[in-house]
C-alpha cells in the first residue's frame, strides 16, 4: 500500500515539473496563431552583401513556428508562407482573418542607405507615425502591393509613397491596440536581455498588412541588413536562434498575460450607418430603389460630406435583388461606370465605421475595397479621406 502510495506521489510531481513546458494548455484551448515571413519570391525585401530579407525573415518564421510546436502543444500555428513565394498583403491579412487567428506576427528586416550603419531591433503595432523614420518604415514595407496586379482598386487608391496616403491611420481606432503594444514590448524586452541586441524601441506606424487584420499583431525588424555586423548575425545559425527564442519568450508571457483569450472577428457583417441614423432592411416595394442606392440623394450628399462605401462586386448584366452572388449582404446599392454594373455595400459618412465592415466581409469578398460618392457622383477616395479629415 505504502509502495502504490510512493508511486502516485512520484507520478504527480513528474506531471506537476512537466506542466510549465505544455505553455498553459489547461488554460487556454485552441489558440491560433499566424505567423508572416515578409517578403518572398519575386520581392526579395531589402538586399545586404551577402544576403536577402526574404531568407532572413522565413528563416526566424521556421524556427519560431518549430519552438512553439514543439512546446504548446493546444496552439495552432497557421503560416502565410513557408517557402521563397510572393504573397500579395491582402492575402497574408486574410489567411488570418480566415483562420479566425488570435495573434498575428509579422517578422522583417530593416535597411538604410549603404552610406549609413544602424543596428538594433524595433517592434511595431498599427498606428499613425509620430517621426520621419516610422514613416519610410512603413512606405519601404508598404512598397511590396507596387508589383501587384491592380493595387490602385485592391487597395483604394492607397500610394505607398505618398505621405498624404497615411492619414488614414489617425483615423483608426484599434481595438487591438493594448494587446498589439503589451506583445510588442515583450518581444523588445526578449531581444534586449536574452538576445542582447540593441533596443530601438516599440512604435506605431501604417503598416497595410496590420491594418487589413483583425486580430492583435505586430510587425517586427529583426536588424539591419545594411550594416555589415548585423547582416552576419541575422545570417547565422546562432543569431536567427537567438531572436527566434527570443520571439517565442515574448509569446509565451503575452498567452500568460492573457490566458490564451481569443480576440474573434465576426463573420456577420455589421449594419452601416450614415449620419448616426441606422440603416434598416428596405421592403420588397423599396429594394428597386435600395439598389440604385448610389444615385440616389441621402441626407449626408445633400450636406455635401463624401459617402464611403464598400465596392465588393462587377457585373456586365444587372443583377436581381437578393442574387446569390451578394452571399447574403443586403443592402446592396450599385452604380453604372463604362458600361458595368458596380455593387455596393454600407455607406457611411465615417470612413472607420466602412473600414471596420470592410474587414468583416474579407472572407465572402477578398477583392473588395472602399470608394466615395459625393453628391451622388464618385470621387477619389483620398480626396474624400482629407475632406473626412477636416469635417471631423
Amino acid at each position: 500500500m505504502k509502495l502504490k502510495k510512493l508511486h502516485i506521489v512520484a507520478f504527480l510531481c513528474c506531471l506537476w515539473s512537466a506542466l510549465p513546458f505544455f505553455c498553459l494548455q489547461a488554460e487556454a484551448q485552441n489558440f491560433t496563431v499566424v505567423i508572416d515571413p515578409g517578403h518572398g519570391g519575386r520581392d526579395p525585401g531589402a538586399i545586404g552583401r551577402k544576403g536577402k530579407e526574404k531568407n532572413i525573415n522565413l528563416n526566424v518564421a521556421l524556427k519560431l513556428g518549430q519552438l512553439i510546436k514543439n512546446n504548446c502543444k493546444d496552439v495552432k500555428i497557421v503560416y502565410t508562407r513557408q517557402k521563397d513565394v510572393f504573397v500579395a498583403l491582402d492575402k497574408r491579412a486574410q489567411i488570418a482573418n480566415n483562420a479566425k487567428a488570435d495573434l498575428f506576427i509579422s517578422i522583417h528586416t530593416n535597411s538604410v542607405a549603404k552610406s549609413r550603419s544602424v543596428r538594433g531591433t524595433e517592434t511595431y503595432t498599427l498606428g499613425l507615425h509620430r517621426t520621419d523614420d516610422n514613416l519610410e518604415v512603413a512606405k519601404k514595407e508598404n512598397s511590396v502591393i507596387l508589383i501587384e496586379n491592380d493595387y490602385e482598386q485592391r487597395y483604394a487608391g492607397f500610394n505607398p509613397n505618398s505621405s498624404e496616403s497615411y492619414i488614414i491611420f489617425e483615423f483608426l481606432q484599434d481595438k487591438n491596440m493594448e494587446k498589439s503594444v503589451q506583445l510588442a514590448t515583450q518581444i523588445q524586452r526578449q531581444f534586449k536581455n536574452k538576445a542582447k541586441r540593441i533596443d530601438k524601441g516599440v512604435h506605431q506606424a501604417g503598416f497595410l498588412v496590420l491594418r487589413e487584420t483583425t486580430m492583435p499583431g505586430v510587425l517586427i525588424e529583426l536588424g539591419y541588413i545594411s550594416t555589415p555586423d548585423e547582416e552576419r548575425y541575422l545570417l547565422s545559425e546562432n543569431g536567427t536562434s537567438a531572436l527566434a527564442q527570443s520571439i517565442y519568450q515574448a509569446f509565451l508571457t503575452y498567452r500568460k498575460q492573457h490566458h490564451g483569450s481569443a480576440v474573434q472577428p465576426s463573420a456577420t457583417p455589421q449594419k452601416m450607418e450614415s449620419d448616426n441614423k441606422p440603416m434598416s432592411q428596405p421592403s420588397k416595394q423599396n429594394q428597386e430603389k435600395q439598389n440604385k442606392g448610389t444615385s440616389q440623394s441621402t441626407s449626408a450628399s445633400k450636406e455635401s460630406k463624401p459617402i464611403f462605401k464598400i465596392q465588393f462586386l462587377t457585373s456586365s448584366k444587372k443583377l436581381p435583388a437578393g442574387s446569390k452572388q451578394f452571399k447574403g449582404l443586403a443592402p446592396v446599392g450599385y452604380y453604372q461606370e463604362n458600361g458595368t454594373y458596380k455593387y455596393t455595400y454600407g455607406e457611411s459618412t465615417d470612413y472607420n465605421k466602412v473600414l471596420r465592415t470592410k474587414r468583416q466581409i474579407a472572407t465572402k469578398f477578398k477583392d473588395a475595397f472602399i470608394i466615395a460618392f459625393k453628391n451622388g457622383k464618385k470621387i477619389n477616395v483620398n480626396e474624400a479621406i482629407n475632406e473626412f479629415k477636416k469635417n471631423r
